[in-house]
């Protein structure tokens, strides 16, 4: 045997070990969570022999999508902060809408990010809107999350104009988006800014750890350090905001993540339960951040985004 098949055939072995070393998951669920990887070195080789396939993330927009760009919702001083709308050109009746917000550790990313949710989730009758916040580099905390608010704030005020139901809005963000997400969403009892739902991907939730303190991302978000600021950094933590009375909430998060720990996501799913928030918590074992950019993942994670959204919009 060759040196190059002994090496395929090794790495084919330790690809199925998943499948036998996964425990038994926590909760019995209709749709099972796609078999993941003992470590990341492994779902890069795994990547590199074309086993793993990702989403298009740069998908052509169907013709029975319209599409409304550049939509100024907000304006500080110079900058412009802008949406877009995604929605079926025949819809009969309001829908729910879907406000996405994008990652990138609060200093980079573009609301375009989102492009294979806004077309999967307009074709299925939303309206998929995306929107751009200031980034670090441009305003510190809390302007993100301001803008963030002003975005829903805006979709209520025009829902008439693009056929929302203003009463049924959920906001959907990865990483950083996760975290302004719901930062946004239990942050704020005002009528105009409120939710009914939020979807958390690997978003941070608590930034007093010692491990999120010592991150450059939250160093540069926030402007100071821990040991300036204390109040700050609990103050840009979801978990200081959790009441009873937060919208319902959708989470999921990777047992492999390095950027994100999934100690984050777990002490949510406790902090949720504590308060008597709806939620619903999926740990999948053996993927790592940015997970939904795999098919069979984001197959996964949509059918429970569509399950939830049915429940509570």
């Amino acid at each position: 045997m060759n040196r190059i098949a002994f090496t395929t055939g090794i790495l084919l072995l330790l690809l199925l070990l998943p499948a036998c070393a996964q425990e038994v998951a926590e909760v019995e669920r209709p749709f099972k969570a796609p078999r993941g990887y003992p470590s990341e070195g492994l779902l890069k080789a795994a990547y590199a022999l074309h086993f793993l396939k990702l989403i298009d993330t740069e998908p052509a927009v169907p013709e029975t999508i319209e599409v409304k760009q550049d939509i100024e919702y907000k304006r500080v001083d110079s900058i412009s902060l802008q949406l877009d709308i995604y929605k079926l050109k025949h819809l009969s009746e309001k829908a729910p809408a879907l406000i996405f917000i994008h990652g990138g550790s609060w200093s980079k990313g573009k609301r375009s990010d989102y492009l294979a949710y806004l077309l999967d989730y307009a074709q299925k009758g939303y309206v998929a809107v995306t929107v751009s916040y200031r980034l670090a580099g441009v305003a510190k905390f809390p302007a993100a999350v301001e803008d963030v608010q002003a975005a829903v704030a805006w979709i209520r005020e025009h829902a008439a104009e693009h056929m929302i139901d203003p009463e049924r809005l959920a906001l959907v963000g990865g990483s950083a988006g996760g975290h302004l997400a719901m930062l946004a969403g239990y942050a704020d009892e005002t009528p105009g800014h409120k939710v009914q739902a939020i979807v958390n991907f690997y978003g941070p939730v608590d930034l007093t750890t010692e491990y999120a303190r010592n991150r450059e991302e939250c160093l540069y978000f926030l402007g100071e350090t821990y040991r300036e600021r204390p109040d700050l950094y609990l103050q840009a933590s979801p978990r200081s905001l959790i009441s009873p009375d937060d919208p319902p909430t959708l989470t999921f998060h990777g047992t492999l993540d390095s950027l994100v720990p999934v100690s984050q996501a777990d002490s949510l799913h406790r902090w949720l339960n504590r308060a008597g928030v709806p939620n619903d918590y999926h740990r999948l074992k053996g993927w790592p951040h940015t997970m939904d950019l795999s098919v069979k993942v984001n197959a996964y994670c949509q059918y429970y985004m569509d399950a939830f959204f049915r429940q509570y919009l």
